[in-house]
């Protein structure tokens, strides 16, 4: 006896299958039909319009067949339940709200979009575990609501101009309207690369400091972002404040025993570029920084090999004193 379909709904039947076919095993032909109620025919019509589609689903010979999703050249959209939907929406919201290392502008897109088409009571699901969960933080404790990231990476993302309230670091609090460009992520904090309207200028404004962002609706034609790059701009914002509060920038000239490669991924790409030394011992770092020398003398041993400091004098004075600070800290 043939099975035949319990329901004419081809969309809703398509969106099951998907969801069966998302999760990472092979399925029988026949134990599909069970699932959706239709005949083995109609399951394998399904699985042609899914590949018109675009979902690359694989099938396997044998008495019964068998059905796979596996990778393809693109992304197609994917079918979430209830719990893995609540699932992703916590998990994004935890690492975007205290800006955990890794967690980048992509993740806070990916959340924008799903707290988007999320159904109200999910969106009660997720409010409820969020309201019940503590987390333990690490760092200076500097949180963010989620929201604020998704209606901020929102209207980057749309163009729209973006009202917001601003705290500075000396409690003052001043309302701004800005276009906003990108986010971009430091590990400890969220930054927004914006064209500040009122002052006619680019700034950097700290995420955990910005409150009651909304997008007006108000587009607006991108600009040219200084530095070419917003990450760059941001670094270079941070490192010119810290000049100015250590006193001004200076050049750099340190030696590193170990190869260009090593010190690369160990040294911020704004300090400067490793250059190899001649007889490819070494390498050699040249550059205008802005960070105290206290701090550069920490970073330079965190680098964990071993270098040379050439210049200036206060950095070899600083790089000495850590040392002998280091030495005394250890018994004996």
């Amino acid at each position: 006896m043939t099975k035949t379909s319990s329901s004419t709904d081809t969309p809703a039947r398509l969106l099951q299958l998907l969801s069966l076919l998302q999760t990472p095993r092979e399925w029988p032909g026949g134990e599909l039909a069970e699932r959706l109620h239709v005949s083995r025919r109609t399951v394998r019509r399904d699985i042609d319009r899914l590949r018109e589609l675009g979902y690359p689903v694989q099938a396997t010979m044998g008495a019964d067949g068998g059905y796979r999703l596996v990778a393809g050249k693109a992304l197609p959209p994917l079918v979430l339940d209830d719990e893995e939907a609540v699932a992703i929406v916590v998990g994004l919201r935890a690492g975007a709200g205290h800006a955990v290392e890794g967690v980048e502008e992509a993740s806070v897109r990916a959340l924008a979009k799903l707290e988007q088409v999320l159904p109200s009571r999910l969106r009660h699901r997720v409010s409820t575990l969020q309201a019940a969960t503590i987390p333990l933080t690490s760092g200076d404790g500097a949180t963010i609501a989620p929201e604020t990231l998704t209606v901020i990476a929102s209207a980057a993302a749309g163009s729209e101009r973006l009202r917001f309230h601003y705290r500075a670091a000396d409690g003052t609090e001043t309302r701004r309207l800005a276009e906003p460009y990108r986010l971009v992520s430091t590990g400890r904090r969220w930054y927004l690369v914006a064209f500040d309207l009122d002052r006619a200028d680019w700034r950097t404004f700290r995420v955990d400091r910005v409150s009651e962002p909304f997008a007006t609706g108000a587009r607006f034609a991108p600009r040219e972002v200084p530095e070419g790059d917003a990450a760059r701009y941001v670094q270079r914002s941070m490192s010119s404040a810290r000049g100015a509060a250590a006193g001004g920038d200076y050049e750099l000239d340190v030696e590193f025993l170990a190869p260009v490669e090593v010190v690369a991924t160990r040294v911020p790409s704004w300090v400067g570029e490793p250059m190899p030394l001649p007889g490819g011992e070494g390498c050699v770092l040249r550059g205008r920084v802005s960070e105290s020398v206290e701090w550069m003398a920490v970073r330079l041993a965190m680098t964990g090999v071993e270098f040379r400091v050439r210049g200036p004098e206060a950095l070899v004075s600083a790089v000495r004193q850590l040392g002998e600070r280091v030495r005394s800290a250890v018994p004996g």
